[in-house]
């Protein structure tokens, strides 16, 4: 297999396969004779560097087809793509560097500054670069589906990131998902706003649009509610991916208009509150439908396109993947996962051979609940889960509900150690524009709770802060919230 054969040059020539707005304000489009012939260049001047088959490829690009071009090089040749989001710092690269030993960084002129702070030891092309592209291009590689093409690292939310190498079979088997979730149709303009680096923008960036022969859409811009909304009308997106807090922050901000193009919606990362949900249900008529998946694994599980989508649920399982639930917490059947991953880079390989899948049951870490019609709804990291006076709360419920309040912009839920119940429910609440922090918002934030869920799952205690921490991929990193020095006061 080699994507680059199997799907790009198997593409009409003159077939539009991306839609470029850059940070200045140009747009510009390329097809995909444009494509090969630019990225077959880069492929070969990465060879003349000496890259071969199996060598990693750092790339410090943002969404510019430069990265695309970067990506399908290597997709070429069999060399490994490391995407990295220009978000990182000098520290962050320097860990990826040192864990995945690149032979060769392919960055951003305007990221020079970082990357040599980083301190790479190989070669480092700068883009965009005329001469760059023009070398001889190599022959494209034979692959098998274990050879490896992608490192993609994990968010970090529980600690440092692992760096995750996925195999040649994630690229064509993203067609799971792109059939049964993404949605995109042949003809479409499909838009993942996800930076460049992180598994979403890897999965739908462009791999799942053109698997389903739509054109892809890049954005090079910082999120702006009322922008992101004005080019996907000016450019008739139909099938459109963000993540949770972009849908939120565009819900509340009172942006979200029809567009008469669109007939998907999905996101991934995170459960979204009922409020936000309504909100883009009403006014574009189409369900925001949710999907579930780890960097390790690729998509799971996914409102199925076509249905109804369930408020608050993850979904079904992805046509022939097979999961459990153990002790409350998924559990997946690698060997019925297309885009499950080879190994993580720098420790023993969970692969029990060059052709077996993982040995033994992939236990996910997240707690999950499964309705009667078998749809799956989250109810957070195993660690995550709070259990107070014997009850077991799942901290995206009460998110949920006390993201309908208005005086919310954004809240995150934690446990709070406890003498009498072991742990509280703790409420750590960004206000919205308009509301001051005071006792009497919190006491009013507590009987809201009581009054819309279970009255023994509401906040015991409610901070205020002007943010969250969160990763680039906008998770909430709730280990940087606990507060286990002291036992949170029964109030």
């Amino acid at each position: 297999m080699n994507f680059v054969r199997d799907v790009v040059e198997a593409a009409s020539p003159a077939a539009l396969a991306v839609v470029e707005r850059t940070r200045g304000g140009d747009r510009r489009e390329h097809t995909f004779a444009d494509l090969l012939r630019r990225s077959g260049g880069l492929a070969g001047s990465l060879h003349q560097l000496g890259v071969r088959r199996g060598d990693v490829v750092l790339t410090l690009i943002g969404n510019r087809v430069e990265w695309v071009e970067t990506l399908l090089a290597c997709f070429c040749t069999g060399a490994v793509a490391l995407p990295c989001t220009e978000q990182l710092r000098a520290e962050d690269l320097a860990h990826r560097l040192a864990t995945a030993a690149p032979a060769a960084v392919v960055a951003d002129e305007r990221n020079r500054g970082v990357l040599e702070a980083a301190g790479p030891a190989c070669p480092v092309l700068l883009v965009p670069a005329p001469a760059l592209y023009t070398a001889p291009p190599p022959p494209v590689a034979d692959l098998a589906a274990e050879d490896p093409c992608l490192v993609t690292f994990t968010s970090g939310t529980a600690g440092p990131p692992s760096a995750v190498l996925h195999g040649q079979r994630y690229l064509l088997g993203q067609r799971l998902q792109a059939r049964h979730w993404f949605a995109a149709r042949p003809g479409d303009v499909a838009w993942c706003t996800a930076s460049t680096g992180w598994s979403k923008s890897a999965r739908n960036a462009f791999l799942a649009p053109w698997l389903c022969g739509a054109t892809a859409l890049l954005h090079d811009g910082r999120f702006d509610p009322e922008e992101r909304v004005a080019i996907a009308s000016a450019e008739r997106v139909a099938t459109w991916c963000m993540a949770p807090t972009e849908y939120r922050i565009i819900a509340k901000r009172g942006h979200v208009v029809p567009i008469a193009s669109l007939h998907s919606l999905v996101a991934a990362g995170e459960a979204l509150d009922p409020e936000t949900l309504r909100a883009w249900r009403e006014g574009t008529g189409v369900d925001v439908r949710d999907g579930y998946g780890q960097t390790e694994t690729g998509q799971l599980t996914a409102n199925p396109y076509g249905a109804p989508a369930r408020p608050g649920s993850m979904g079904l399982p992805l046509p022939g993947v097979r999961t459990t639930i153990e002790d409350g917490e998924l559990v997946v059947d690698p060997s019925t996962v297309p885009t499950f991953f080879l190994r993580y880079l720098g420790r023993p390989s969970p692969v029990a051979s060059s052709v077996a899948p993982f040995a033994g049951p992939w236990r996910t870490g997240d707690q999950v609940r499964r309705d009667t019609d078998g749809y799956l709804y989250f109810e957070g990291r195993t660690d995550d889960v709070i259990i107070s006076a014997g009850y077991r709360i799942g901290p995206f419920e009460v998110e949920a509900v006390l993201a309908r309040h208005p005086a919310v912009a954004d809240v995150a839920v934690v446990a709070a150690p406890d003498a009498e119940r072991g742990s509280v429910v703790r409420a750590i609440v960004v206000p919205q524009r308009g509301w001051t922090p005071s006792p009497e918002l919190a006491a009013q934030l507590q009987e809201f709770v009581k009054q819309h869920t279970a009255p023994y799952k509401y906040p015991r205690v409610v901070d205020f802060v002007p943010e969250l921490p969160k990763t680039p991929t906008g998770k909430i990193v709730r280990r940087m919230l606990r507060l286990p020095e002291s036992p949170a006061p029964d109030s």
